[in-house]
């Protein structure tokens, strides 16, 4: 996780970021230590990413590259905005000893990228359409050495794949099929014929922004429809306040970088 300390809504390259709208960055701080609190509280060990100036958006520190059995995929941005973040985290996972590939595509790390580590041997779910380019999902599976299946976002609301999906626990999903394409939505039913399906109202609560543990669902509070859900279907949901990093355009998973040895 990487703080917000220098979070701020300075250009527009989402849907939902709009410069007119005033950043409470203390708030912003407050509502993110809630969530690092959260983590911990659940068991789970947060390493920190240092925020850098000049840098709003580092706080949205699943971005900045996808790690699957101790392999880091790096991150290459689309946004020019934000392409120094990529150096501030190959940096970091050096300095953590994870081995590094750097990515000769564009890509946006676990934004576009979504692992299911017992679903059918294990697969890689990879979105394009609006930040990740379709060469990066070839390019991570030679690095990361796990079948990519490829889903195309149509929807500019839900502009990275963690928008619109998540893994709830290493078998199963849940997502917006509205995000997808048709052929993309029949291709998700295929493989997870028992996902849990959210709709538009979930979707706009930024709900599938999510992190799981296989047990517990943190998850945005305003979704409150999808917590229902997930918890019909046998998951603890553990809601987190995080309104003023929604106005980036990000949420709970936005701001965590899932580091799986």
């Amino acid at each position: 996780m990487c703080s917000p300390e220098y979070f701020a809504v300075e250009y527009a390259i989402n849907p939902w970021m709009d410069v007119t709208t005033p950043v409470d960055r203390d708030l912003a701080v407050k509502q993110w230590d809630r969530l690092r609190e959260t983590l911990v509280g659940l068991g789970h060990e947060v390493h920190l990413l240092t925020a850098e100036q000049g840098l709003p958006d580092m706080v949205y520190a699943a971005n900045g590259g996808f790690v699957v059995d101790g392999t880091v995929y790096g991150a290459r941005f689309k946004h020019e905005q934000r392409a120094a973040e990529a150096a501030a985290h190959h940096a970091f996972y050096e300095a953590q000893g994870w081995r590094f590939i750097a990515p000769s595509e564009t890509n946006e790390g676990e934004g576009d990228f979504a692992y299911v580590p017992e679903a059918h041997g294990g697969l890689i779910l990879a979105g394009h359409g609006f930040r990740t380019e379709i060469p990066a999902h070839a390019e991570a599976q030679e690095a990361l050495g796990r079948p990519v299946v490829s889903l195309r976002l149509i929807d500019p609301r839900f502009y990275h794949l963690d928008v619109a999906l998540a893994a709830i626990d290493d078998t199963n999903v849940v997502y917006f099929p509205g995000a997808f394409s048709a052929a993309s939505q029949r291709v998700l039913t295929q493989l997870f014929p028992d996902a849990v399906i959210a709709d538009d109202e979930d979707a706009m609560a930024f709900g599938l922004n999510l992190v799981s543990d296989g047990a517990n669902v943190v998850l945005n509070s305003e979704a409150t429809r999808l917590a229902g859900k997930l918890k019909a279907a046998g998951y603890t949901p553990v809601p987190v306040e995080l309104a003023e990093l929604k106005k980036g355009g990000g949420s709970v998973k936005c701001c965590i970088a899932e580091l799986r040895h």
